[in-house]
């Protein structure tokens, strides 16, 4: 286990068998679970640094960053304050997991992925390479996001205050699955064990076991039911 150059702020909490790289910058108060790997070049419990013009809600001080008992997190990536990764979590190279955000146990960030403020995220969900969770989405339990997903909050993408109280991410159900290269407009939400196929523009919301298609989305049939999360159980 290397230390090299690591900075630890002031009552930071690190628990038994912890394996921390070079170069590593652990942030005041950050709580650290037992068996965690923190990889090279990574920043935990970073205070974010706002736009005077952020249309971030929240803007109280936040708790420490809490990393709970076999987490990961990989080379590079970038973990702010106000967070919680539950147990078993995995953060990928170079990832990004903004503040007040909620990962269950299991859940995995791939690599360059970009998890914006204010996502709670479902246990053992997936999301792969180079994806772009946007501020406000949910998502639930055992949802896989493909590689270079795109989600987005604002449909004014700027443009006057009317937006401020409309600004929402994507809501997507339990089991649901989004395809490479997909787009979800604002405020779009898609139904438990959905599929939307890969590279589709997903501008209305997504019925519950329907696999959809097209520019822009559209239902094609239903999802067989040997592909749902609670088939084997059924």
């Amino acid at each position: 286990m290397s230390r090299e150059n690591l900075v630890l702020g002031a009552d930071v909490v690190i628990g038994a068998d912890v394996e921390i790289g070079a170069n590593v910058v652990i942030h005041d108060g950050t709580r650290i679970g037992d068996g965690v790997v923190i990889q090279d070049n990574v920043v935990l419990g970073k205070q974010p640094k706002l736009s005077k013009r952020s249309t971030s809600k929240k803007k109280e001080p936040l708790a420490p960053l809490e990393i709970g008992a076999g987490a990961a997190v990989c080379s590079g990536a970038v973990v702010y304050a106000g967070t919680v990764l539950g147990p078993d979590v995995i953060i990928g190279d170079q990832a990004s997991v903004r503040e007040r955000c909620t990962l269950g146990e299991g859940v995995v960030v791939g690599r360059g992925v970009c998890v914006e403020n204010d996502v709670p995220i479902g246990a053992f969900t997936k999301i792969q390479s180079n994806s772009y969770i946007t501020a406000y989405s949910e998502l639930e339990d055992h949802v896989f996001i493909a590689p270079c997903v795109t989600t987005t909050n604002d449909n004014y993408m700027g443009r006057t205050e009317a937006r401020h109280s409309q600004i929402k991410g994507a809501i997507i159900r339990r089991g649901a699955r989004v395809g490479g290269g997909v787009v979800i407009l604002p405020g779009i939400e898609i139904g438990a064990e959905a599929f939307v196929a890969a590279g589709a523009l997903v501008t209305r919301d997504v019925p519950a076991g329907k696999l959809v298609a097209g520019l822009p989305a559209q239902v094609w049939r239903d999802v067989p039911a040997e592909e749902m999360v609670d088939h084997d159980s059924a």
